[in-house]
């Protein structure tokens, strides 16, 4: 063969490997487009998703928390506390006592506010909660609550288990922790035009639940046209997207080991509710 036949047939021989190359790499396609991940060679030369950043979202997704896990009426009941989770000295609630009226339904005197009324609407707002039981809010789901009579000093507390959803909580519980500095001390005035002095500090409460706070509200003024003073501890735990709220009080004081008391005890219940268990029974 001479040169110019060697070259001829070497010409050929590379176009037929070229022709072969390319039909071995379609995938059948009209278009012509190549599918990598239909290629053996190509699925074995990298072991990790084709998509790592997509896959990341469904990985977070499998592993984020629930949905808002709203009580039923029947769960909200078997959260409350009962009074043999407070001690002997405390009962069934008889119903509210006189001073609720006479000092709580009471409003702001907004000329001490003169630099921040933002103040005064806040020290309103809390007094409002108070008179009207709602210091957390409305809420979202299912509640209930109940009361319990004092007979060592005549305290009364009031009890609430209700799903508000953590992002309400959260919100609520950051203005509660404004409120000693806001409504350190202010002046409001009754319905029937007494004066009174009101002090709103911040207590501690034990470690319990997902988040706590605690605050205890003094209100000194006429009551039956004699000097009174009502303190009233004021109490919120939230354990999942639900909480406990509570006020414990009188006019001789707040004890505060019941309010501690009945946090921790409540706290405990709510956790078993939600997880669907049975409320530890009360230790005697």
């Amino acid at each position: 063969m001479n040169r110019s036949s060697c070259l001829l047939a070497s010409a050929l021989t590379a176009g037929m490997l070229l022709s072969t190359a390319a039909c071995s790499s379609d995938d059948g396609n009209a278009s012509g487009r190549t599918d990598r991940s239909a290629s053996p060679a190509a699925a074995s030369a990298s072991p990790v998703s084709a998509s790592p950043v997509a896959d990341e979202p469904r990985a977070a997704t499998s592993s984020a928390s629930p949905a808002v896990r709203e009580l039923t009426k029947d769960e909200a009941h078997t959260a409350l506390i009962t009074n043999s989770d407070l001690g002997s000295q405390w009962t069934t609630s008889e119903g509210a006592a006189t001073w609720r009226d006479a000092l709580l339904k009471s409003k702001v005197d907004a000329s001490q506010f003169v630099t921040d009324k933002g103040n005064a609407a806040d020290c309103q707002k809390l007094l409002d909660g108070l008179y009207a039981e709602d210091l957390l809010g409305k809420p979202k789901g299912e509640s209930a609550d109940t009361g319990f009579d004092d007979s060592d000093d005549e305290a009364q507390m009031r009890y609430e288990v209700a799903a508000y959803g953590k992002q309400a909580l959260d919100d609520r519980f950051t203005w509660l922790d404004s409120l000693p500095a806001k409504c350190d001390q202010f002046t409001a005035v009754s319905t029937k035009g007494g004066r009174q002095t009101v002090q709103v500090i911040h207590t501690d409460l034990d470690d319990a639940g997902d988040a706590r706070k605690g605050l205890q509200i003094k209100m000194t003024g006429d009551l039956d046209d004699n000097p009174d003073t009502l303190t009233l501890d004021f109490a919120a735990v939230r354990v999942g997207d639900s909480a406990l709220s509570l006020t414990n009080g009188g006019l001789s004081g707040a004890e505060h080991d019941s309010t501690t008391q009945a946090t921790e005890a409540g706290a405990d219940r709510l956790k078993d509710v939600l997880n669907g268990k049975s409320p530890k029974p009360t230790q005697g």
